[in-house]
C-alpha cells in the first residue's frame, strides 16, 4: 500500500475535505486513518513538555548557542 499524507477538515456530517486535491489518475478505493487532536492535546504545558524532550532541540543546551544576553538589545515597550 502507498502512503499519503495530507489534511483536511472533518465536518459535522461526519465527511473529509481534503486541503488539497490528492493526485490520481483513476477512480480508487482507499483505506483511511484519522489522527485527530484530543481536547487537551493542544495546550501549552503538552507543547512545553513535548519540546523539553525532543532531541531536535538538544543542540540548544550547548554553551555555544548561548549568544545573547539580558544587555543586549533594547527593551520592547508596548503601549496601549
Amino acid at each position: 500500500m502507498r502512503a499519503i499524507e495530507t489534511t483536511g477538515i472533518l465536518n459535522k456530517q461526519g465527511q473529509i475535505q481534503l486541503d488539497r486535491p490528492l493526485p490520481q489518475d483513476k477512480a480508487s478505493r482507499v483505506r483511511i486513518i484519522l489522527l485527530m487532536p484530543e481536547e487537551d492535546d493542544l495546550n501549552e504545558q503538552t507543547w512545553l513538555d513535548a519540546i523539553s524532550t525532543n532531541p531536535s532541540f538538544a543542540f540548544l543546551n550547548d554553551t555555544e548557542e548561548d549568544i545573547y544576553t539580558l544587555e543586549d538589545g533594547q527593551p520592547v515597550n508596548y503601549e496601549r
